[in-house]
């Protein structure tokens, strides 16, 4: 009986010792590195919840102010928010183009006059800016050139529509809603290419 005892105070012995060494080991080895430079990083910074497009009652309001900016709208030819977007751009860089796109037109269209042309234009200024915000650690990877290309064209021909650039920027929210969701969140909806009536 007595060596079965000093046995099993050995046994206990070794299995908090042991316990001990796993321990100090695991505290004391590197964790996995974390940075902005780190691909799983970067597109998990480059993601939104599903769940901010899902909300009723902005997306109402989002589609309801464009219906009534395109009302406004009489140029049928051109388009600010479409696939002419995507051109030479990688599809892992689309959510950081879209953001881009997003703060131009909160900044440029949606705080300018307009606020007090239409109504929910401050509810949906403030729901994009805050996606936008969410978005800040979202960079993009590789040459930047065609990204500037296609935003400097999409500026362009707003500056070039004058006031009516600024209603179509409006008048395309709808788009731009669905276009951003389809980019930046993992389950993308088929509605991000669809096309205006």
């Amino acid at each position: 009986m007595a060596c079965l005892q000093t046995l099993t105070k050995i046994f206990s012995g070794w299995v908090i010792l042991c316990c001990c060494c796993c321990l100090h080991l695991l505290l004391s080895s590197p964790l996995p590195l974390k940075g902005p430079g780190l691909a799983s990083t970067a597109h998990h910074a480059c993601r939104l919840r599903k769940i901010n497009f899902q909300q009723p009652y902005i997306r109402n309001r989002t589609y309801t102010l464009a219906k009534m900016a395109r009302v406004s709208d009489h140029d049928t030819d051109n388009r600010l928010i479409g696939q002419q977007l995507y051109v030479n751009i990688r599809e892992s860089n689309r959510c950081y183009l879209m953001k881009r796109i997003t703060e131009i037109i909160v900044k440029d269209v949606l705080l300018t006059t307009a606020k007090d042309q239409y109504p929910y234009t401050e509810e949906v200024a403030q729901f994009l800016a805050s996606l936008t915000s969410e978005l800040s650690r979202c960079k993009f990877s590789g040459h930047r050139e065609h990204v500037e290309k296609n935003l400097e064209e999409m500026k362009s021909k707003m500056k070039q529509l004058g006031e009516n650039g600024k209603t179509k920027a409006i008048g395309e929210l709808d788009l731009l809603f669905d276009y951003m969701e389809n980019a930046c969140t993992d389950a993308p909806r088929k509605g991000g290419n669809k096309k205006k009536n």
